[in-house]
């Protein structure tokens, strides 16, 4: 904020404002009496320590009980000047010397009036900060744990009645979206899963073979790697790899389009933001999440063919041989089922995430953390109730 004095004022005044530095700020009165000062010229950003040292020698040689700042002959002012003035006039009340402006235009009013008093003066929030004892902490804990799963079975009866209005109205789904997040999780991700799943059927032949060699049962180290990969460490590795890629990446567009108030912009213009923005989320991750499962399996295996044919002289139609009697229909059906639910809590977690974001940037990054964390919590715990329950399902 700038003001500039208007042109009819004296010439006067402009020739002597600003003619020599002692003279941008004068001082009349007794030493030990009352003081006025008389500040002229541009008071802005760049002419700020001049004034302050101008003022502060005055105060030194005069130590007043009473000062008065004229402001006549002010030609420029900013946000910069009016909070110099504003913190001169704090320091004379703190040091009890009565204070006051005399002759202040309108508009140098005006500009002082947009400095916000309170917040000069208000202590930081962290100075203020109350000592938490243990149970303080885990009642607070305890009550946002409770706020979370409110929001989350919300969201979760938001996102079943979006899908199931998908469902019902097939042509209202934005499929163009669906593709295009069905190529950004799934086929850009192929790679990384390819090789790390590889890897870790790798890992798990060769340490199983360190032990099972000792009994001569080489050929069972296909049977371990098959039954391993296919029940439980693909759709979980798959789910984590999307978690971290695609879940994180969700919440960070939502979260951003939240910050940006294009979420708002949508429900202004009649849009449900649930339809509209993770349907086709979590459709995308429904379709893309087993097929890469089957990937993984599939890799995984190889990597365990890659040993036994090395390491332990099996032939490649022993090795398939052996896996294909380990592993039954039943354990590709349950690892598509796992790998389906996965798909749908990290997209829908994703999703709830992004929408409740509030604030800016570090808000975006905190959903987009909490995201991830809480898609491999949920993660770990539906495949330890889906082990349970197979298992006794199966028998």
């Amino acid at each position: 904020m700038r003001y500039t004095i208007p042109d009819h004022l004296p010439p006067c005044t402009r020739r002597e404002t600003g003619a020599r530095k002692n003279d941008l700020v004068r001082a009349r009165g007794e030493k030990g009496g009352t003081v006025k000062l008389f500040l002229s010229g541009r008071i802005a950003l760049d002419s700020i320590s001049l004034y302050t040292e101008e003022i502060r020698k005055r105060l030194t040689d005069l130590t007043p009980k009473e000062l008065i700042v004229d402001l006549t002959n002010i030609e420029y002012l900013d946000s910069s000047g009016a909070l110099i003035l504003l913190e001169l006039e704090g320091r004379a009340k703190s040091q009890a010397i009565a204070f006051s402006f005399d002759n202040m235009p309108d508009e140098v009013h005006r500009i002082m009036g947009l400095i916000n008093r309170e917040a000069l003066t208000t202590p930081s929030v962290k100075m203020q900060k109350k000592r938490e004892y243990l149970l303080e902490e885990i009642g607070a804990a305890s009550f946002a744990f409770y706020k979370d799963m409110r929001r989350i079975l919300i969201f979760v009866g938001e996102i079943l009645d979006a899908l199931f209005h998908a469902v019902r109205n097939p042509r209202l789904v934005r499929w163009d979206d669906v593709l295009f997040y069905v190529k950004r999780a799934g086929v850009d991700g192929l790679p990384i899963l390819s090789l790390l799943s590889l890897l870790m059927g790798l890992i798990i032949a060769f340490m199983s073979s360190l032990q099972l060699k000792q009994f001569g049962a080489d050929i069972y180290v296909a049977s371990l790697v098959g039954i391993a990969i296919i029940r439980e460490l693909g759709p979980m590795m798959t789910a984590i790899i999307v978690a971290g890629r695609s879940g994180s990446a969700f919440a960070a567009e939502i979260g951003t389009m939240r910050v940006n108030e294009e979420v708002d912009a949508l429900v202004t213009m009649g849009f449900d933001p649930t339809q509209f923005l993770a349907v086709p989320k979590v459709l995308a991750a429904m379709i893309v999440v087993p097929i890469l499962t089957l990937y993984a399996d599939f890799f995984g295996i190889v990597g365990g063919l890659l040993v036994g044919i090395t390491g332990l002289d099996l032939t490649i139609h022993t090795y398939i041989q052996q896996t294909v009697k380990s592993v039954t229909l039943f354990d590709f059906l349950t690892s598509l089922v796992k790998s389906v639910v996965f798909a749908t809590l990290i997209s829908g977690i994703s999703c709830q995430r992004g929408l409740q974001v509030r604030g800016g940037a570090e808000a975006v990054g905190a959903a987009t953390t909490s995201a991830v964390v809480s898609s491999i919590f949920l993660i770990i715990v539906a495949d330890s109730a889906f082990a349970i329950i197979f298992y006794y399902v199966q028998w």
